[in-house]
């Protein structure tokens, strides 16, 4: 197995980027970011801990959730989890956060890398409030850059397709728990039937 340790063998087989390519990326947003952030319901977030791993983390709504303070910022509200709080501990010990906004059915993504605060203030969390809930809490997220990803690897993996989409996976986190040693065996059903439950009247 051969390891590649250099820029240089990495540019060897990638390639360099054409000069134009390097000027989408942006500062502030743009009209085409806000009008794709205003559309968009889902975002995968991306933060690093101290111990150094990254960690993803997919946020979602109703389409429009992430607010648009301005040009430079962003608001995302938290909404109610399984309370391990991984991205929130995260920004604490290490601010440099990414972000890839999705649009269902457009096969373009959305980046913004930026520097991540959070906030509980109470009429920010009402103002952004859901099903009747305010938010936990909010990430107030400082845009350094953003720019549009292009398509081909969404053309590839078809993802927008539904013909292409394979029999849905039924996870169980019963089981995930039980081989941990953590759940009974005839505990399992019980404990996949609540999570179930709560899909429905606990989001």
């Amino acid at each position: 197995m051969a390891s590649i340790q250099s820029t240089q063998r990495l540019r060897e087989l990638i390639g360099t980027p054409n000069e134009l390519v390097r000027l989408k990326i942006h500062s502030q947003l743009s009209a085409a970011a806000r009008g794709f952030i205003a559309r968009s319901p889902m975002l995968f977030f991306a933060t690093c801990g101290k111990d150094g791993l990254p960690q993803v983390s997919p946020k979602g709504d109703a389409p429009g959730f992430v607010n648009i303070a301005d040009d430079n910022t962003l608001i995302i509200p938290e909404r109610k989890g399984n309370k391990l709080a991984f991205t929130l501990e995260n920004v604490l010990d290490n601010p440099k956060v990414g972000l890839i906004f999705l649009v269902p059915g457009t096969c373009e993504t959305l980046r913004v890398e930026g520097r991540a605060e959070l906030d509980d203030d109470p009429q920010l969390c009402h103002k952004l409030s859901a099903r009747g809930s305010a938010a936990l809490l909010v990430t107030r997220i400082r845009i350094d850059a953003v720019y549009f990803h292009c398509a081909k690897a969404f053309l590839r993996a078809e993802l927008w397709k539904p013909q292409t989409w394979l029999e849905q996976i039924n996870i169980s986190f019963g089981r995930e728990i039980s081989q941990s040693g953590g759940l009974e065996e005839q505990k399992i059903e019980e404990f996949d039937a609540a999570v179930r439950s709560r899909y429905e009247t606990d989001l």
